[in-house]
């Protein structure tokens, strides 16, 4: 394997940290600089063990700010997108940001490598959340975006821009679009670490509607090694499917993690439904399967013992990032409360 000069953007984060891991550890020949402004999401205790490899550099700063881009873009093979705001709930109460950091973020990245460094290639790390709600059977890399909340709009009009810029500009550029990811350095927002340290606590569980909403669910080390498979042999203006086949209720997932912790099902609560809450999402991964040779390596079951086994041995990390919006009743109204 050649090697690279790859910028990793995000990489404080959930996945950009787990991504950044992992293509050290696979890629011995790879110089990777981590561009992360360590705004909501981002945590530096997520690349401590990683913070003084020779191959590794860090820089604080925005993928909205043009002159700094200009400058870091000349140098580097290859681009990672990753940052972004990722929360459905705070791009419900504020979705200006999710614009401004979404999608300008990614545009600025784009008219970056266009000025400064045409031959980069570029994957963008989007969401399943672009294509809307699944009624019925599972959407491919054809079907038309349909986004139903703001995150979801900004993340599909950032991917509009990226397609547009190889049809226009001849970009060497490629989508991931993954279902809900799990696994270590999760912030405590998130459904499975949210509920984790809800029960650690014995606290309430609130669960949105009746728990029916289903998502497929992977872990997040199989969807580093999906990336890192378009990063590879990913065609230019390609988007490419990631999913794991385990569409579980949000109720189920709740109830899994209680069984694992011993805790008694009677702390799920149910909750107010959120806004524009799609019922079901469905991934048909099958061309990055076949044309990339990638394949999820991790069980359902396997993945959530080991990602409850880190939050338990790892409070240290969670306890200064869970909230008051994490340890104490949800700001959704309880369903029959005044």
């Amino acid at each position: 394997m050649k090697s690279m000069k790859l910028l990793v953007t995000g990489g404080l984060g959930f996945i950009g940290s787990n991504f950044c891991r992992y293509i050290l550890n696979k890629h011995s020949e790879y110089e990777l600089t981590n561009l992360d402004k360590v705004g909501i999401g981002a945590n530096p205790a997520n690349l401590r063990d990683i913070e003084n490899d020779k191959r590794y550099t860090f820089i604080k700063g925005d993928i909205c700010n043009p002159q700094l881009l200009n400058k870091i873009i000349r140098d580097v093979d290859a681009v990672v997108n990753i940052a972004a705001e990722t929360h459905v709930d705070r791009s419900i109460a504020d979705p200006y940001m999710f614009l401004q950091n979404n999608t300008v973020g990614t545009f600025t990245i784009l008219e970056a490598i266009r000025k400064r460094n045409e031959k980069a290639r570029l994957v963008h790390v989007s969401t399943d959340e672009v294509y809307g709600q699944a009624l019925e059977g599972s959407f491919t890399e054809d079907t038309p975006t349909n986004p139903s909340n703001p995150y979801s709009a900004s993340k599909a009009a950032a991917d509009m821009f990226v397609l547009s810029y190889h049809k226009t500009y001849d970009l060497d550029v490629s989508i991931t679009r993954c279902t809900n990811n799990f696994g270590p350095y999760q912030l405590p927002e998130k459904l499975i670490p949210k509920t984790v340290i809800r029960a650690l606590r014995n606290l309430p569980i609130p669960i949105y509607g009746s728990g029916t909403n289903i998502r497929d669910w992977i872990y997040a080390q199989d969807h580093c090694e999906a990336i890192d498979a378009v990063l590879q042999g990913g065609k230019a203006g390609e988007v490419y499917n990631v999913s794991a086949g385990n569409e579980i209720p949000n109720i189920e997932i709740a109830k899994k993690i209680l069984a694992i912790l011993h805790k008694p099902e009677s702390l799920i609560t149910f909750v107010e439904d959120r806004p524009g809450h799609d019922v079901r999402y469905s991934l048909d991964s099958t061309k990055t399967r076949s044309m990339l040779g990638w394949q999820p390596k991790f069980s359902f079951k396997q993945s959530l013992e080991s990602t409850i086994r880190w939050y338990v041995e790892n409070e240290q990390w969670w306890t200064p990032l869970a909230t008051e919006a994490i340890l104490h009743p949800t700001p959704w109204k309880q369903r029959g409360a005044n």
